[in-house]
């Protein structure tokens, strides 16, 4: 019953993150991220598991997290060089270590969610 409600959760918010990157400046990206995660929620809502193609979103999403962390004004230089200054100040990135950082913990989120579903796949939760 937990997973049902979080796929749902997830579907829910991964279908409105993917809507209000249409109108970013990469929603060819960004829509497609959201929308790969979206769908693999939906179908484990209806115990669908697709383990293989979870290991593989999860994959490029850690791989694409650990370039956005490593990037000149990406997540490291907001933890050294600009000291955690806020994210949450106004919800436009005025500043590029915004826009990474964001982007980084959204792929740790959508990453979070498919190993709740590659997990279940394997009843292990």
């Amino acid at each position: 019953m937990i997973l049902l409600v979080l796929n749902v959760i997830f579907l829910l918010s991964f279908l409105i993150f993917a809507y209000l990157n249409l109108n970013d400046i990469d929603p060819w990206l960004w829509v497609p991220i959201y929308m790969s995660a979206a769908i693999c929620c939906a179908l484990a809502i209806f115990e669908m598991y697709y383990p293989v193609v979870y290991a593989l979103l999860m994959l490029f999403y850690l791989v694409y997290a650990a370039i956005l962390f490593f990037a000149k004004d990406g997540v490291r230089d907001w933890i050294t060089k600009y000291k955690k200054e806020s994210l949450v100040q106004t919800m436009q990135a005025t500043k590029p270590y915004i826009e990474k950082t964001r982007e980084f913990f959204g792929l740790l989120i959508i990453t979070g969610a498919l190993l709740i579903d590659y997990l279940a796949a394997y009843n292990i939760l």
